[in-house]
């Protein structure tokens, strides 16, 4: 099969489109024919050498994908070829072919394209996870979510306000915040006019935010903790500021909040298949109607995987960038 290949970590011009055995599906298996692959940042960790695959998974990249069933273990339950699949994968979406635990996957509804299918496991899963699972967001609180423009970003302001709660989302430009503010979201911050904590403060009336989903960490800690409320639960999902920070523990402690930390890639595939399980549990009506759609902001063939992470690595997206397969 055809595929992205990388011989060594590197620029965006180690992406090679290559032949690549087949992958083999063992029986809770489906075999996936790729239509389309989603993009998301921990493609372009891992092609820098900084995000290696777990043990077992494909070491192409691409962790979301749609397409067809070509084929089903003798252990799968409620798929059969033919079918239209959207996948959460340990990696290998970037290829013609991918392989996935049945658990793990998604039909695709009459309503989304392959493209918009492959934009959503990866990044409403992870949404899901950490806003619902993890944080227990609920309806009317107020919501932080850093990176607003993001495929992460994005899918939260559809689901807070599928749930009732309040987006506020920090973002680069004006431009971005402005997009961010027709997509759904309540409040816009532009992060590079000034500091984001007092700015949240005064759109919650001095309270703060309930959630914080925050991708970026480094020095963003302990902005982050002055602007959450009394209760109030952090979620940090990535590191693109850095890995090290200082705060004031005694805050921790005085104003009972919560700090976590999770990424989705690492988990089991016994976690990931909980994880699309409740997710649908919730959402499945709303995803099936329609009303959970990414925006795509340019779909680009998959020998072009080079130009598509230098878009994403500029920030120049608003939403998902994917790679047309086949």
């Amino acid at each position: 099969m055809k595929a992205i290949l990388i011989e060594k970590p590197g620029n965006e011009d180690v992406l090679k489109l290559g032949d690549f055995t087949d992958p083999i599906p063992g029986p809770a298996d489906l075999l996936i024919e790729v239509r389309c692959a989603g993009i998301n940042r921990a493609d372009l960790m891992q092609r820098q050498g900084f995000y290696p695959p777990p043990p077992g998974a494909s070491p192409i990249l691409g962790l979301e994908c749609a397409g067809i069933v070509a084929a089903a273990g003798n252990e799968v339950k409620g798929w059969r070829p033919g079918d239209r699949v959207m996948a959460l994968l340990p990696g290998g979406g970037y290829a013609e072919k991918a392989v996935v635990h049945y658990a793990c996957a998604m039909h695709v509804p009459s309503a989304l394209t392959d493209e918009e299918a492959a934009a959503v496991p990866e990044v409403y899963l992870t949404a899901f996870l950490n806003l619902f699972m993890l944080a227990e967001a609920k309806a009317g609180e107020a919501v932080l979510i850093h990176g607003g423009g993001s495929g992460v970003g994005t899918a939260s302001i559809q689901l807070l306000n599928l749930a009732g709660a309040r987006s506020i989302v920090t973002a680069g430009t004006d431009a971005k915040c402005e997009q961010c503010l027709k997509f759904g979201a309540d409040v816009a911050i532009n992060y590079n006019s000034g500091p984001f904590a007092p700015k949240v403060k005064a759109a919650t009336n001095e309270r703060g935010a309930d959630v914080i989903l925050d991708s970026i960490g480094g020095a963003y800690l302990t902005p982050n903790i002055e602007a959450l409320a009394q209760g109030g639960r952090l979620v940090l999902i990535g590191l693109m500021k850095g890995t090290k920070s200082e705060i004031d523990l005694s805050q921790v402690l005085r104003r009972h909040l919560k700090i976590f930390g999770s990424t989705l890639r690492t988990r089991s595939t016994a976690e990931k298949a909980q994880i699309v399980s409740a997710f649908l549990a919730r959402f499945g009506r709303e995803l099936e109607a329609g009303a959970i759609r990414p925006p795509i902001y340019r779909t680009l063939p998959i020998a072009e995987a080079p130009q598509a992470h230098r878009m994403m690595q500029a920030s120049e997206h608003f939403g998902k960038i994917v790679l047309r397969v086949a």
